[in-house]
Protein backbone atom coordinates (compact mmCIF):
# COMPACT_ATOMS: atom_id res chain seq x y z
CA UNK A 1 0.00 0.00 0.00
CA UNK A 2 1.69 3.08 -1.09
CA UNK A 3 -1.15 5.59 -0.10
CA UNK A 4 -1.08 7.29 3.56
CA UNK A 5 -4.21 7.39 5.72
CA UNK A 6 -3.75 10.12 7.56
CA UNK A 7 -6.07 11.55 10.59
CA UNK A 8 -8.51 14.12 9.68
CA UNK A 9 -6.73 16.43 11.89
CA UNK A 10 -3.76 19.23 10.89
CA UNK A 11 -0.40 18.56 13.27
CA UNK A 12 2.57 19.79 13.42
CA UNK A 13 4.53 16.82 13.80
CA UNK A 14 3.24 15.26 10.73
CA UNK A 15 2.89 16.31 6.74
CA UNK A 16 -0.41 15.83 6.09
CA UNK A 17 -2.38 17.04 3.48
CA UNK A 18 -1.40 20.18 2.05
CA UNK A 19 -4.04 22.54 1.63
CA UNK A 20 -2.41 25.91 -0.11
CA UNK A 21 -0.80 23.56 -2.50
CA UNK A 22 -3.97 22.31 -3.35
CA UNK A 23 -5.26 25.43 -4.11
CA UNK A 24 -2.04 26.53 -5.60
CA UNK A 25 -1.99 23.62 -7.61
CA UNK A 26 -5.65 23.60 -8.71
CA UNK A 27 -5.63 27.11 -9.85
CA UNK A 28 -2.76 26.62 -11.62
CA UNK A 29 -4.05 23.45 -14.51
CA UNK A 30 -6.92 25.61 -14.81
CA UNK A 31 -5.31 28.51 -16.23
CA UNK A 32 -2.48 26.47 -18.16
CA UNK A 33 -5.85 24.75 -20.04
CA UNK A 34 -7.39 28.35 -19.72
CA UNK A 35 -4.24 29.79 -21.78
CA UNK A 36 -4.11 27.57 -24.65
CA UNK A 37 -7.76 27.79 -25.45
CA UNK A 38 -9.54 30.07 -27.55
CA UNK A 39 -11.33 32.16 -24.77
CA UNK A 40 -10.75 34.40 -23.13
CA UNK A 41 -12.23 33.79 -19.87
CA UNK A 42 -14.48 30.64 -17.88
CA UNK A 43 -17.55 31.88 -16.12
CA UNK A 44 -18.42 28.95 -13.48
CA UNK A 45 -22.02 28.34 -11.79
CA UNK A 46 -21.33 24.71 -11.18
CA UNK A 47 -20.48 24.47 -7.07
CA UNK A 48 -17.78 21.92 -7.79
CA UNK A 49 -15.64 23.99 -10.18
CA UNK A 50 -16.59 26.91 -8.37
CA UNK A 51 -14.62 25.19 -5.34
CA UNK A 52 -11.74 23.91 -7.73
CA UNK A 53 -11.32 27.64 -8.65
CA UNK A 54 -11.62 29.90 -5.44
CA UNK A 55 -11.25 26.99 -2.94
CA UNK A 56 -14.66 28.17 -0.81
CA UNK A 57 -17.91 26.17 -0.03
CA UNK A 58 -20.89 27.43 1.96
CA UNK A 59 -22.09 24.31 2.71
CA UNK A 60 -24.09 21.59 0.59
CA UNK A 61 -27.96 23.03 0.66
CA UNK A 62 -26.18 25.67 -2.31
CA UNK A 63 -25.20 22.93 -4.55
CA UNK A 64 -28.42 22.68 -6.53
CA UNK A 65 -29.02 26.50 -7.07
CA UNK A 66 -26.67 28.01 -9.55
CA UNK A 67 -26.58 31.16 -7.61
CA UNK A 68 -22.50 31.38 -6.89
CA UNK A 69 -20.54 31.99 -10.07
CA UNK A 70 -16.34 33.04 -10.57
CA UNK A 71 -14.92 34.39 -13.36
CA UNK A 72 -11.27 33.65 -14.11
CA UNK A 73 -10.26 35.81 -16.81
CA UNK A 74 -7.10 34.75 -19.20
CA UNK A 75 -3.80 36.01 -16.89
CA UNK A 76 -5.59 36.75 -13.96
CA UNK A 77 -6.97 35.47 -10.28
CA UNK A 78 -10.85 34.36 -10.02
CA UNK A 79 -13.30 36.68 -8.63
CA UNK A 80 -16.04 35.35 -6.87
CA UNK A 81 -19.58 36.27 -6.47
CA UNK A 82 -21.54 34.41 -3.81
CA UNK A 83 -24.74 35.09 -1.03
CA UNK A 84 -23.37 38.71 0.94
CA UNK A 85 -22.34 37.06 3.94
CA UNK A 86 -20.99 34.68 2.41
CA UNK A 87 -18.67 36.76 0.60
CA UNK A 88 -17.53 38.99 3.85
CA UNK A 89 -16.16 35.57 5.55
CA UNK A 90 -14.77 34.83 2.41
CA UNK A 91 -12.81 38.62 3.15
CA UNK A 92 -12.27 37.69 6.20
CA UNK A 93 -11.05 33.55 6.41
CA UNK A 94 -9.81 33.17 2.81
CA UNK A 95 -6.78 35.34 2.34
CA UNK A 96 -5.97 33.78 -1.03
CA UNK A 97 -8.87 35.59 -2.85
CA UNK A 98 -7.37 38.97 -1.92
CA UNK A 99 -10.56 41.13 -1.92
CA UNK A 100 -11.93 39.37 -4.77
CA UNK A 101 -15.36 37.99 -2.88
CA UNK A 102 -18.27 39.90 -3.51
CA UNK A 103 -21.78 39.68 -3.06
CA UNK A 104 -23.73 38.49 -5.99
CA UNK A 105 -27.16 36.98 -6.62
CA UNK A 106 -28.36 35.19 -9.76
CA UNK A 107 -31.79 33.30 -10.17
CA UNK A 108 -31.61 30.57 -7.54
CA UNK A 109 -32.83 28.20 -10.43
CA UNK A 110 -36.40 30.25 -11.39
CA UNK A 111 -36.99 31.24 -7.97
CA UNK A 112 -35.98 35.00 -8.85
CA UNK A 113 -38.02 35.66 -11.66
CA UNK A 114 -37.03 37.55 -14.79
CA UNK A 115 -38.91 40.91 -13.92
CA UNK A 116 -36.23 41.43 -11.16
CA UNK A 117 -33.50 41.67 -13.22
CA UNK A 118 -31.03 39.33 -11.51
CA UNK A 119 -30.02 37.97 -14.98
CA UNK A 120 -29.59 41.38 -16.00
CA UNK A 121 -27.05 41.96 -13.03
CA UNK A 122 -25.04 38.86 -13.42
CA UNK A 123 -24.29 39.81 -17.11
CA UNK A 124 -23.24 43.49 -16.66
CA UNK A 125 -21.12 42.94 -13.79
CA UNK A 126 -19.51 39.88 -15.79
CA UNK A 127 -19.12 42.55 -18.89
CA UNK A 128 -17.29 45.36 -16.48
CA UNK A 129 -14.62 42.83 -15.73
CA UNK A 130 -14.21 41.45 -18.91
CA UNK A 131 -14.21 45.12 -20.72
CA UNK A 132 -11.71 46.04 -17.94
CA UNK A 133 -8.80 43.63 -19.26
CA UNK A 134 -9.58 44.06 -22.31
CA UNK A 135 -11.46 40.64 -23.29
CA UNK A 136 -14.87 41.30 -24.07
CA UNK A 137 -14.76 40.39 -27.65
CA UNK A 138 -13.29 36.97 -26.81
CA UNK A 139 -15.44 33.82 -26.29
CA UNK A 140 -16.08 33.04 -22.20
CA UNK A 141 -16.56 29.13 -21.48
CA UNK A 142 -18.93 28.48 -19.20
CA UNK A 143 -19.77 24.97 -17.39
CA UNK A 144 -23.33 25.26 -16.50
CA UNK A 145 -26.11 28.28 -16.76
CA UNK A 146 -29.70 29.32 -16.44
CA UNK A 147 -30.89 30.41 -19.91
CA UNK A 148 -31.98 33.84 -18.66
CA UNK A 149 -28.42 34.48 -17.50
CA UNK A 150 -27.37 32.80 -21.00
CA UNK A 151 -29.58 35.24 -22.97
CA UNK A 152 -28.23 38.12 -20.59
CA UNK A 153 -25.28 37.53 -21.36
CA UNK A 154 -25.55 37.28 -25.07
CA UNK A 155 -27.68 41.06 -25.21
CA UNK A 156 -24.36 42.25 -23.27
CA UNK A 157 -22.63 41.25 -26.73
CA UNK A 158 -20.40 37.86 -24.99
CA UNK A 159 -20.36 35.27 -26.93
CA UNK A 160 -20.36 31.45 -24.85
CA UNK A 161 -18.65 28.95 -25.43
CA UNK A 162 -18.46 25.13 -24.01
CA UNK A 163 -16.44 25.66 -20.93
CA UNK A 164 -17.27 22.44 -19.10
CA UNK A 165 -14.68 20.76 -21.42
CA UNK A 166 -12.14 22.71 -19.80
CA UNK A 167 -12.52 22.17 -16.54
CA UNK A 168 -13.78 18.68 -16.85
CA UNK A 169 -10.09 18.28 -18.61
CA UNK A 170 -8.40 20.15 -15.34
CA UNK A 171 -10.35 18.06 -13.11
CA UNK A 172 -9.16 15.01 -14.63
CA UNK A 173 -5.68 14.13 -13.19
CA UNK A 174 -5.67 14.27 -9.40
CA UNK A 175 -2.59 16.12 -7.30
CA UNK A 176 -1.28 14.54 -4.45
CA UNK A 177 -3.58 16.30 -2.48
CA UNK A 178 -7.10 15.31 -4.00
CA UNK A 179 -5.56 12.03 -3.92
CA UNK A 180 -4.63 11.66 0.08
CA UNK A 181 -8.25 13.50 0.43
CA UNK A 182 -9.91 10.87 -2.08
CA UNK A 183 -7.99 8.17 0.19
CA UNK A 184 -9.32 9.73 3.76
CA UNK A 185 -12.90 9.73 2.44
CA UNK A 186 -12.95 6.53 1.57
CA UNK A 187 -11.43 5.23 4.59
CA UNK A 188 -14.63 6.86 6.88
CA UNK A 189 -16.53 4.97 3.99
CA UNK A 190 -14.39 1.33 5.22
CA UNK A 191 -15.52 2.24 8.67
CA UNK A 192 -19.61 2.85 7.69
CA UNK A 193 -19.49 -0.50 6.18
CA UNK A 194 -17.92 -2.63 9.30
CA UNK A 195 -21.24 -0.71 11.87
CA UNK A 196 -23.26 -1.32 9.07
CA UNK A 197 -22.16 -5.19 8.46
CA UNK A 198 -22.29 -5.79 12.87
CA UNK A 199 -25.70 -4.05 12.72
CA UNK A 200 -27.74 -6.34 9.34
CA UNK A 201 -30.14 -8.30 10.72
CA UNK A 202 -33.76 -9.00 9.28
CA UNK A 203 -36.29 -6.46 10.82
CA UNK A 204 -33.59 -3.55 9.92
CA UNK A 205 -35.21 -1.27 7.22
CA UNK A 206 -33.50 0.25 4.31
CA UNK A 207 -33.64 3.75 5.48
CA UNK A 208 -32.47 2.84 9.34
CA UNK A 209 -29.20 1.43 7.01
CA UNK A 210 -29.30 4.79 5.51
CA UNK A 211 -29.35 6.62 8.59
CA UNK A 212 -26.56 4.31 10.21
CA UNK A 213 -24.36 5.00 7.69
CA UNK A 214 -24.99 8.55 8.14
CA UNK A 215 -24.03 8.97 11.57
CA UNK A 216 -21.10 7.09 10.97
CA UNK A 217 -19.77 9.24 8.73
CA UNK A 218 -20.98 12.47 9.91
CA UNK A 219 -19.16 11.41 12.94
CA UNK A 220 -15.99 11.27 11.04
CA UNK A 221 -16.07 14.67 9.44
CA UNK A 222 -17.85 14.10 6.23
CA UNK A 223 -18.99 17.33 5.27
CA UNK A 224 -22.05 15.92 3.30
CA UNK A 225 -23.63 12.42 2.57
CA UNK A 226 -24.86 12.70 -0.61
CA UNK A 227 -26.68 9.13 -0.66
CA UNK A 228 -26.53 5.79 0.46
CA UNK A 229 -28.47 3.90 -1.88
CA UNK A 230 -29.74 0.44 0.28
CA UNK A 231 -31.13 -2.36 -2.38
CA UNK A 232 -32.64 -5.54 -0.68
CA UNK A 233 -34.10 -8.76 -1.51
CA UNK A 234 -36.54 -8.72 -4.99
CA UNK A 235 -35.35 -4.76 -5.09
CA UNK A 236 -31.82 -6.20 -6.06
CA UNK A 237 -33.35 -6.97 -9.86
CA UNK A 238 -33.63 -4.49 -11.80
CA UNK A 239 -31.41 -1.88 -9.56
CA UNK A 240 -33.90 0.92 -8.71
CA UNK A 241 -31.20 3.30 -7.76
CA UNK A 242 -32.58 4.25 -4.47
CA UNK A 243 -33.70 2.97 -1.05
CA UNK A 244 -36.94 2.48 0.62
CA UNK A 245 -38.60 1.06 3.98
CA UNK A 246 -38.12 -2.22 2.77
CA UNK A 247 -38.00 -4.17 5.94
CA UNK A 248 -34.79 -7.13 5.80
CA UNK A 249 -35.72 -10.69 6.35
CA UNK A 250 -33.71 -13.66 6.41
CA UNK A 251 -32.01 -14.95 3.02
CA UNK A 252 -32.07 -11.51 1.58
CA UNK A 253 -29.57 -10.51 -0.91
CA UNK A 254 -28.28 -6.51 -0.08
CA UNK A 255 -26.17 -4.09 -1.95
CA UNK A 256 -25.14 -0.77 -0.74
CA UNK A 257 -23.65 2.35 -2.73
CA UNK A 258 -22.20 5.07 -0.24
CA UNK A 259 -21.60 8.10 -1.44
CA UNK A 260 -20.32 11.19 0.91
CA UNK A 261 -18.42 14.11 0.91
CA UNK A 262 -15.19 14.69 2.24
CA UNK A 263 -13.27 18.60 1.91
CA UNK A 264 -15.36 18.24 -0.99
CA UNK A 265 -13.89 14.61 -2.27
CA UNK A 266 -16.31 11.81 -3.51
CA UNK A 267 -16.85 8.25 -2.89
CA UNK A 268 -19.07 5.92 -5.05
CA UNK A 269 -18.75 2.61 -2.72
CA UNK A 270 -20.70 -0.22 -3.38
CA UNK A 271 -21.13 -3.68 -1.25
CA UNK A 272 -23.09 -6.86 -1.39
CA UNK A 273 -23.94 -8.96 1.50
CA UNK A 274 -26.76 -11.84 2.21
CA UNK A 275 -28.82 -11.63 5.20
CA UNK A 276 -28.47 -14.55 7.70
CA UNK A 277 -27.54 -16.79 4.70
CA UNK A 278 -26.95 -16.95 0.82
CA UNK A 279 -28.71 -19.07 -1.89
CA UNK A 280 -26.56 -21.01 -4.41
CA UNK A 281 -27.75 -18.44 -7.07
CA UNK A 282 -26.67 -15.83 -5.01
CA UNK A 283 -23.22 -17.08 -4.62
CA UNK A 284 -22.91 -18.18 -8.42
CA UNK A 285 -23.78 -14.57 -8.98
CA UNK A 286 -21.31 -12.24 -6.30
CA UNK A 287 -18.53 -14.77 -8.02
CA UNK A 288 -19.54 -13.99 -11.64
CA UNK A 289 -19.94 -10.19 -10.85
CA UNK A 290 -16.53 -10.61 -8.93
CA UNK A 291 -14.99 -12.02 -11.67
CA UNK A 292 -16.18 -9.16 -14.34
CA UNK A 293 -14.64 -6.82 -11.70
CA UNK A 294 -11.49 -7.78 -11.10
CA UNK A 295 -10.82 -8.35 -14.66
CA UNK A 296 -10.99 -4.88 -15.20
CA UNK A 297 -9.08 -3.95 -12.00
CA UNK A 298 -6.28 -6.23 -13.66
CA UNK A 299 -6.23 -3.89 -16.60
CA UNK A 300 -5.83 -0.80 -14.93
CA UNK A 301 -2.19 0.68 -15.96
CA UNK A 302 -1.05 3.86 -17.33
CA UNK A 303 -1.03 3.15 -21.21
CA UNK A 304 -4.11 1.37 -21.23
CA UNK A 305 -7.39 2.48 -22.74
CA UNK A 306 -11.27 2.62 -21.21
CA UNK A 307 -11.71 0.39 -24.53
CA UNK A 308 -9.60 -2.30 -23.11
CA UNK A 309 -10.98 -2.68 -20.18
CA UNK A 310 -14.62 -2.00 -20.94
CA UNK A 311 -13.97 -4.89 -23.40
CA UNK A 312 -13.69 -7.57 -20.74
CA UNK A 313 -17.87 -6.62 -19.25
CA UNK A 314 -20.96 -8.63 -20.85
CA UNK A 315 -22.97 -7.06 -23.42
CA UNK A 316 -25.83 -6.10 -22.67
CA UNK A 317 -28.06 -9.02 -24.34
CA UNK A 318 -25.93 -11.66 -21.74
CA UNK A 319 -27.82 -10.32 -18.92
CA UNK A 320 -31.08 -9.41 -19.77
CA UNK A 321 -30.88 -5.96 -21.58
CA UNK A 322 -31.67 -5.32 -25.08
CA UNK A 323 -28.62 -2.74 -25.85
CA UNK A 324 -26.06 -0.83 -23.74
CA UNK A 325 -28.17 2.20 -23.63
CA UNK A 326 -30.94 0.23 -21.20
CA UNK A 327 -28.26 -1.12 -19.41
CA UNK A 328 -25.87 1.42 -18.96
CA UNK A 329 -24.03 2.36 -15.47
CA UNK A 330 -24.29 -1.60 -14.37
CA UNK A 331 -21.10 -2.54 -15.99
CA UNK A 332 -19.59 0.85 -15.75
CA UNK A 333 -16.33 2.80 -14.74
CA UNK A 334 -16.41 6.87 -14.20
CA UNK A 335 -13.69 9.12 -12.48
CA UNK A 336 -14.18 10.58 -9.14
CA UNK A 337 -13.38 13.78 -7.68
CA UNK A 338 -15.24 16.59 -6.73
CA UNK A 339 -17.79 15.38 -8.25
CA UNK A 340 -18.94 11.04 -8.00
CA UNK A 341 -18.86 10.95 -11.88
CA UNK A 342 -16.21 12.88 -13.72
CA UNK A 343 -13.75 11.78 -16.44
CA UNK A 344 -12.61 8.99 -17.91
CA UNK A 345 -16.48 7.46 -18.74
CA UNK A 346 -15.84 3.54 -18.69
CA UNK A 347 -19.05 1.59 -20.44
CA UNK A 348 -19.47 -0.29 -23.29
CA UNK A 349 -22.29 2.16 -24.56
CA UNK A 350 -19.03 5.19 -25.65
CA UNK A 351 -15.86 2.87 -24.76
CA UNK A 352 -15.12 1.44 -27.87
CA UNK A 353 -15.70 4.52 -30.33
CA UNK A 354 -14.27 7.02 -27.58
CA UNK A 355 -11.21 5.17 -26.02
CA UNK A 356 -9.71 7.19 -23.61
CA UNK A 357 -5.34 6.40 -22.29
CA UNK A 358 -5.30 5.69 -17.96
CA UNK A 359 -3.08 7.77 -17.35
CA UNK A 360 -1.22 7.87 -13.32
CA UNK A 361 -3.02 10.56 -11.24
CA UNK A 362 -6.30 9.30 -12.41
CA UNK A 363 -8.70 8.55 -9.76
CA UNK A 364 -11.97 6.49 -10.86
CA UNK A 365 -14.27 3.75 -9.70
CA UNK A 366 -15.00 0.20 -11.11
CA UNK A 367 -18.27 -1.33 -10.49
CA UNK A 368 -20.01 -4.08 -12.03
CA UNK A 369 -23.69 -6.10 -11.65
CA UNK A 370 -24.74 -9.27 -12.29
CA UNK A 371 -28.36 -10.97 -11.72
CA UNK A 372 -29.20 -14.28 -10.13
CA UNK A 373 -30.62 -17.43 -11.87
CA UNK A 374 -33.54 -16.89 -9.53
CA UNK A 375 -34.68 -13.98 -11.22
CA UNK A 376 -35.09 -11.50 -8.66
CA UNK A 377 -32.02 -11.16 -6.75
CA UNK A 378 -28.37 -9.91 -8.00
CA UNK A 379 -25.05 -8.79 -6.56
CA UNK A 380 -23.40 -5.35 -7.25
CA UNK A 381 -19.80 -4.71 -6.41
CA UNK A 382 -17.56 -1.13 -6.80
CA UNK A 383 -13.52 -1.04 -6.34
CA UNK A 384 -12.08 2.60 -6.51
CA UNK A 385 -8.67 2.82 -8.13
CA UNK A 386 -6.03 5.44 -7.98
CA UNK A 387 -3.74 4.69 -11.02
CA UNK A 388 -0.21 4.74 -10.36
CA UNK A 389 3.00 5.18 -12.43
CA UNK A 390 3.59 1.54 -12.40
CA UNK A 391 -0.16 0.18 -11.93
CA UNK A 392 -2.76 0.84 -9.97
CA UNK A 393 -3.95 1.10 -6.35
CA UNK A 394 -7.32 0.15 -4.76
CA UNK A 395 -8.31 2.50 -1.55
CA UNK A 396 -11.54 0.94 -0.90
CA UNK A 397 -10.93 -1.54 1.50
CA UNK A 398 -13.79 -2.96 3.11
CA UNK A 399 -13.51 -6.88 2.20
CA UNK A 400 -15.13 -8.00 -0.74
CA UNK A 401 -13.02 -10.68 -2.38
CA UNK A 402 -16.17 -13.36 -1.40
CA UNK A 403 -19.89 -12.50 -0.62
CA UNK A 404 -19.99 -11.34 3.41
CA UNK A 405 -22.77 -13.12 5.10
CA UNK A 406 -23.79 -10.63 8.04
CA UNK A 407 -26.04 -11.89 10.76
CA UNK A 408 -25.06 -15.31 10.67
CA UNK A 409 -25.89 -16.40 13.96
CA UNK A 410 -28.55 -19.02 13.52
CA UNK A 411 -27.77 -22.22 15.38
CA UNK A 412 -29.68 -25.94 15.53
CA UNK A 413 -29.62 -28.93 17.33
CA UNK A 414 -26.95 -30.06 15.02
CA UNK A 415 -25.03 -26.88 15.03
CA UNK A 416 -24.47 -23.72 13.20
CA UNK A 417 -27.14 -23.47 9.96
CA UNK A 418 -25.22 -23.04 7.00
CA UNK A 419 -24.62 -19.77 5.75
CA UNK A 420 -24.73 -21.56 1.98
CA UNK A 421 -28.63 -22.58 1.48
CA UNK A 422 -31.79 -21.95 0.05
CA UNK A 423 -34.83 -20.75 1.88
CA UNK A 424 -36.75 -23.94 0.56
CA UNK A 425 -34.48 -26.96 1.34
CA UNK A 426 -35.60 -29.91 -0.73
CA UNK A 427 -36.90 -32.43 1.03
CA UNK A 428 -34.82 -35.26 2.44
CA UNK A 429 -35.18 -38.90 2.06
CA UNK A 430 -37.40 -39.53 4.92
CA UNK A 431 -39.56 -36.74 3.43
CA UNK A 432 -40.46 -38.50 0.56
CA UNK A 433 -40.58 -42.33 2.24
CA UNK A 434 -43.43 -40.45 4.22
CA UNK A 435 -45.52 -39.05 1.94
CA UNK A 436 -45.61 -42.40 -0.41
CA UNK A 437 -46.32 -44.29 2.71
CA UNK A 438 -49.33 -41.78 2.89
CA UNK A 439 -50.83 -42.49 -0.50
CA UNK A 440 -50.62 -46.07 0.17
CA UNK A 441 -52.25 -46.08 3.66
CA UNK A 442 -54.94 -43.70 2.37
CA UNK A 443 -55.64 -45.02 -1.16
CA UNK A 444 -55.00 -41.49 -2.54
CA UNK A 445 -53.08 -40.62 -5.33
CA UNK A 446 -50.08 -38.47 -5.43
CA UNK A 447 -48.83 -36.23 -8.62
CA UNK A 448 -45.47 -35.40 -9.24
Amino acid sequence: MGLKTHGTMAVDWEQRIDFDRLRRERLAKAKALLAKSEMGALLCFDMNNVRYLTSTHIGTWAQDKANRFTLLPQNDEPILWDFGSAAKHHQLNCPWLDGRSRAGISMLRGAMTPEMGRAEDVAKKIRIELEMRGLHKEPVGIDIIELPVLFALQREGIKVVDGQALMSEARVIKTQDEISLLNTSAMMVDAAYDELYRAMKPGLRENEAVGLVSKVLYDLGSEYVEAVNAISGERCNPHPHVFSDRVLRPGDPVYYDILHSYMGYRTCYYRCFTVGYASHAMVDAYKRCREYLDAAIELVRPGRTTAEIAAVWPKAEEFGFPNEEACFALQYGHGIGLAIWEKPVISRLVSFEHPVTIEPGMVFALETFWPSTDGWSAARIEEEIVVTPTGHEVITRFPAEQLLVAGAHYHTVNGPLPTTRESEAPPSERVIDMIEASAKTERVGVSG
